[in-house]
């Protein structure tokens, strides 16, 4: 049987927040540790019938690089959505939200400019 290995390298500061990110897949392209500004993980905890989530973001990680960061994990979630379990209208219903929330950053940019 083939295993892959993912591995993340969290450093933090003094109050032991996230400083910086790396991560690495032991059968991507990359042969080293990457780095990255977030990660999101969830991981469905069979026994207690319970998700369990790690969300770290470094300190340098831009506000509105964070909103799209979660805009793009639910657009994930909603093709998932609908290739695990095929229901359309779950999917439909989170592909729905993040035009929502897409609309409504492009309305803050132009506020911003």
């Amino acid at each position: 049987m083939k295993e892959s290995e993912i591995r993340f390298k969290i450093e933090l500061d003094d109050q032991k927040v996230p400083e910086k990110i790396f991560w690495q897949a032991t059968d991507g392209a990359s042969k080293g540790l990457e780095e990255a500004k977030a990660i999101s993980v969830s991981i469905w905890d069979h026994s207690y019938k319970e998700t369990l989530r790690i969300d770290l973001w470094g300190k340098d990680m831009p506000i509105h690089e964070m909103k799209r960061f979660y805009i793009d994990i639910l657009g994930g979630l909603a093709n998932s959505m609908r290739t695990a379990t095929n229901d359309e209208f779950m999917a439909n219903e989170l592909d729905q939200l993040c035009d929502k929330f897409v609309q409504h950053l492009k309305e803050e940019n132009k506020k911003g400019q």
